[in-house]
C-alpha cells in the first residue's frame, strides 16, 4: 500500500514538471495573463462601463504575440521566459491599477524622470494597496513555492528534432506577422488620442498604450503641432479674438481694483469642493474656509488642470498653459521660456515672493522658481523654525506664520505665491505635535483613507484660520487680495467611503457627477469692497493669471486662459476633458443635470454646432500648449 502511494506520487510529479515544461505551461499562463488584464481593465479604465469586445480580441493579439515569440526559444529557456514574461506584466498591470487609483491615469515611460523623487512617492502606495490585488501575483506566487520545494524543476536544455525546429520558425513568423498587422493597428489606434489616456488604453489595449507611449517619447517633437512661433502666435491671435468676440467682457466692473493692492495666491493641497460647507458628526469640516468664502467670492466651478501632480497645478496658474503631464513641465521643460505671472506682476512694480515647506530639489522648484525671475524664493531652507514637520513637509501653520513675517519685509505692493502641504496624500499627519488642531470626529470612517483624508483637511482649515489671523493682526488682511484654491483630487474617484459621504448628501449621484467631484477644487477670492458674491460658470487654473491681468491692468502675454469674471462658459483638461455650463465631455458627451449621454442625432442643430465647437477649441488650445513646452516657442 505505501510502495502504491509513493508510485502515486511520483507519477503526478511526473506529470506535473511534464507540463511545466511543455509548450502547454505558457498557453496557460497566457490565459492567466489575459484573465489578469481584463481584471485590471475592470478596476480601472471601465470601472463603470461593459468591456468592449474589440479591446479583449487586442488584448489576446497581444499576448499571442508574446507567447509566439517564447515558443520560439529552446524548452528551458522557454520556460523560464514564461515566468519572466508573467512577472513583468503582472507588475506593469499591477503599477497601473495602483497609479489609476492614485490619479485616474495610466503610468507613462516619461516618468522615469520623476525617479528623484521615489521617496515620496512611496509613501503613498501602502494606502491605495486593495487585498484583490494579490490576483495580479497568486500564481506566481505558487509557482515560486512548488520551485522553491522542488516539487516542479525546469528542466535542463534537449536537443531538439526537425518537427520542433519547423514549430519555432512557425511560431517565429507568427509573431512577426501579428506584430507588423495586427498589434500595430493597435498601437496605431492608441497613439490617435494623445491626450487621453484612457481612450489610449481602450482603442489600443494597455499593452499598445505603452509601445506607443514610447514611441511618443522617442518621437515627442511630433506631437507638436507648431514649430513656428510666427504661425504659434498668428493662430493664438486668432483664438483669443474669437474668445474676445464671443465671450466678451466680464458682467463685473472690476478692471483695475487691484492695482497696487499686495495680493497673495495660496494653493491648498488636496482641497475638493465637496468638503466646503460640509458637516460630519455635528461640526463643520472646514470652518475656516467656509468663513472665508461666505465672506467673499466664491468659484463654485474650479476645476483642477491635470490628473497628477501639484507642480502641475503650479505650472497652470502660474503660465495659463496646459501642464505636461505628471511634472514633465517642472523636471523636463522648467527652463523654458514662458509668459509668467511673476513676471507680469513685476513688470508693475510688485515685489514678487514663492513659498513652499520643502526643499527645492522636489520637483525641481528650486530651478523653476529661479527661472520665472521671483524675487524672494522661501523654501524649507529659508525658514528659521522648522520644528514641526508634517509627512516630511514644514506644517502648515509653521508656513503661514513665518511667511506672515516674511511679507512684513518686502517692499509694497507684494505679489506671494503660497503652495501649503499638509494635507498631503497620504493623509497620516503624522509629525502633527497637538492632536487637538485636529477638531472633528470622522466616526465610522476613522483609520480609512477618507477618514484620514477629512482630518488632514480639517487640520488645514484650522492652519488657514491662524494664517487669516496672523494677516490680521499684521494689518496685511483688510486691503489684500487673496486667491486660494485646492490643487487637485485627495481621494480616488471611486472611493467607497466617499461615494458613501457623498450619497447621504445626494442621493441620485450619477457617474457624471462622480466626475466631476473629483476634479473640483475649492475656490474663493477676497477682493475689498466685493462680498457675498458666487459665480457657478466653469473656471480652471488657467484662468488665474488672466484674472489678474485684468484685476491689476497687467500684461499676461500668452495665456489660454481666461478672466473668471469673464463670460467664457467651457474649460478643458489636458486629458481632453471639458466641462460647460451644462455639458461634460469624456470621450462623449453629457447632460450635467442628470448624467445622461447625449445623442448627438436628435439635439438641435444649433446645440450640435456649439459642442463641436468647445471641442475643437479644446484640441486647438491643447495644441498650442503642447507646442509651447516642447519646441520652446515664447523664447
Amino acid at each position: 500500500m505505501e510502495n502504491k502511494k509513493i508510485i502515486k506520487k511520483e507519477k503526478i510529479l511526473e506529470v506535473a514538471n511534464k507540463f511545466f515544461n511543455s509548450i502547454w505551461f505558457p498557453i496557460i499562463i497566457g490565459i492567466i495573463l489575459l484573465l489578469k488584464t481584463i481584471f485590471f481593465y475592470d478596476n480601472t479604465i471601465i470601472i463603470r462601463e461593459s468591456i468592449d469586445k474589440n479591446l479583449v480580441i487586442g488584448t489576446i493579439m497581444f499576448i499571442v504575440t508574446f507567447l509566439c515569440v517564447i515558443c520560439v526559444l529552446p524548452n528551458k529557456a522557454r520556460t523560464i521566459s514564461t515566468i519572466v514574461l508573467d512577472i513583468l506584466l503582472s507588475i506593469l498591470l499591477f503599477a497601473n491599477n495602483l497609479y489609476y487609483t492614485y490619479s485616474s491615469s495610466v503610468l507613462s515611460i516619461a516618468q522615469i524622470t520623476n525617479i528623484q523623487y521615489g521617496e515620496e512617492i512611496m509613501g503613498t502606495i501602502p494606502m491605495l494597496i486593495e487585498f484583490k490585488q494579490i490576483l495580479y501575483f497568486i500564481d506566481i506566487i505558487l509557482i515560486g513555492i512548488l520551485l522553491l520545494t522542488k516539487i516542479i524543476k525546469i528542466e535542463k536544455k534537449k536537443k531538439a528534432n526537425w518537427k520542433v525546429n519547423v514549430l519555432r520558425t512557425i511560431s517565429g513568423v507568427v509573431a512577426i506577422a501579428l506584430f507588423f498587422t495586427i498589434d500595430a493597428k493597435y498601437v496605431e489606434k492608441a497613439g490617435e488620442d494623445p491626450y487621453n489616456k484612457d481612450t489610449q488604453v481602450k482603442k489600443g489595449t494597455i499593452y499598445g498604450y505603452h509601445i506607443s507611449d514610447i514611441e511618443s517619447l522617442v518621437n515627442i517633437k511630433k506631437n507638436a503641432k507648431y514649430d513656428n512661433k510666427e504661425e504659434l502666435l498668428s493662430d493664438y491671435e486668432e483664438l483669443k479674438d474669437k474668445y474676445d468676440e464671443k465671450y466678451g467682457e466680464s458682467n463685473y466692473n472690476l478692471g483695475g481694483i487691484a492695482k497696487g493692492k499686495n495680493v497673495i495666491i495660496l494653493q491648498l493641497e488636496s482641497i475638493q469642493e465637496f468638503v466646503i460647507n460640509k458637516t460630519i458628526n455635528g461640526k463643520e469640516i472646514t470652518p475656516n474656509l467656509n468663513k472665508f468664502i461666505d465672506e467673499n467670492i466664491e468659484f463654485s466651478n474650479m476645476f483642477m488642470q491635470s490628473y497628477s501632480t501639484t507642480a502641475d497645478s503650479e505650472f497652470s496658474a502660474v503660465t495659463s498653459l496646459y501642464p505636461m503631464e505628471n511634472g514633465m513641465s517642472y523636471s523636463r521643460y522648467y527652463s523654458n521660456k514662458y509668459d509668467d505671472i511673476f513676471t507680469m506682476f513685476s513688470n508693475v512694480g510688485y515685489d514678487t515672493s514663492y513659498m513652499h515647506g520643502n526643499y527645492g530639489y522636489f520637483w525641481n522648484r528650486g530651478n523653476v522658481y529661479r527661472t520665472f525671475g521671483v524675487n524672494h524664493l522661501e523654501l524649507k531652507d529659508s525658514f528659521d523654525d522648522i520644528s514641526e514637520n508634517i509627512m516630511g513637509y514644514l506644517s502648515d501653520e509653521l508656513l503661514y506664520k513665518q511667511a506672515v513675517e516674511k511679507m512684513k519685509t518686502y517692499n509694497m505692493p507684494f505679489f506671494t505665491f503660497i503652495v501649503s502641504a499638509s494635507s498631503h496624500t497620504g493623509f497620516t499627519l503624522d509629525g502633527l505635535q497637538d492632536e487637538s488642531k485636529v477638531s472633528i470626529d470622522v466616526g465610522k470612517y476613522k483609520d480609512t483613507f477618507f477618514g484620514n483624508y477629512l482630518e488632514s483637511v480639517n487640520y488645514a482649515d484650522y492652519a488657514f484660520g491662524t494664517f487669516i489671523q496672523e494677516l490680521k493682526d499684521a494689518d496685511l488682511y483688510n486691503d489684500t487680495i487673496i486667491l486660494l484654491y485646492g490643487d487637485h483630487n485627495g481621494i480616488d474617484m471611486y472611493n467607497e467611503e466617499m461615494l458613501d459621504f457623498l450619497e447621504q448628501i445626494n442621493p441620485n449621484l450619477t457617474d457624471v457627477d462622480i466626475k466631476l467631484n473629483y476634479i473640483r477644487v475649492a475656490c474663493s477670492m477676497k477682493i475689498p469692497g466685493i462680498e457675498d458674491l458666487t459665480i457657478e460658470k466653469p473656471v480652471s487654473k488657467l484662468d488665474i493669471k488672466p484674472t489678474f491681468e485684468y484685476l491689476i491692468n497687467g500684461n499676461a502675454g500668452v495665456s489660454l486662459g481666461t478672466n473668471m469674471f469673464a463670460r467664457k462658459d467651457f474649460i478643458s483638461l489636458n486629458n481632453e476633458r471639458i466641462v460647460t455650463n451644462r455639458y461634460y465631455y469624456d470621450e462623449k458627451w453629457f447632460r450635467r443635470i442628470d448624467g445622461v449621454e447625449v445623442d448627438m442625432e436628435e439635439i438641435p442643430e444649433d446645440e450640435k454646432k456649439l459642442l463641436e465647437e468647445y471641442y475643437n477649441d479644446m484640441k486647438e488650445e491643447l495644441a498650442i500648449s503642447t507646442s509651447i513646452s516642447i519646441n520652446n516657442l515664447l523664447k
